[in-house]
């Protein structure tokens, strides 16, 4: 089975002898052998395991991704990051941790963005009203912000 990792910069893993691919998605870890039906899945931020023919194993800490199955004999996964290592405690204890902390700052900063994007459609809207009349949830006698009329 054939096993290849890419990241919108490089492909990361390209392996041909691959006897066995453990990843895990939303609902947890799965393998797939050689032989296996066609597939496609969202992948958690994890470590992709793998086994070659000869029995070593390699891994590979992926920031999320998509992994696809076609043929039954080749895995494909494209990932925003990926990092190979042969050092599983190295993967587990320091990059999977970098690459939660990055997910959380990306979170935090998409949940910013959208409260100034509400923000500034309330204050548009707030001009466009020809008789001034206060928004849902505002009181009479409530201030508006600097920027009412």
């Amino acid at each position: 089975m054939k096993l290849a990792v890419s990241t919108p910069l490089a492909i990361v893993v390209e392996a041909g002898d691959v006897a066995h691919v453990r990843a895990e998605d939303a609902t947890g870890a799965f393998g797939i052998l050689p032989g296996h039906a066609d597939f496609l899945t969202v992948l958690a931020t994890s470590v992709v395991t793998w086994r070659d023919q000869r029995g070593s194993e390699h891994y590979v800490a992926v920031r999320g991704g998509v992994l696809e199955v076609r043929g039954g004999n080749a895995v494909a996964i494209a990932t925003r990051e990926a990092v190979v290592s042969d050092d599983l405690h190295v993967l587990e204890s320091e990059v999977l941790v970098e690459f939660e902390r990055r997910l959380a700052e990306e979170q935090t900063a998409r949940a910013d963005a959208q409260r100034l994007y509400s923000a500034a459609i309330r204050q548009i809207i707030r001009y466009l009203r020809p008789d001034g009349s206060p928004e849902l949830g505002e009181s009479i006698g409530q201030t508006r912000g600097p920027f009412s009329p």
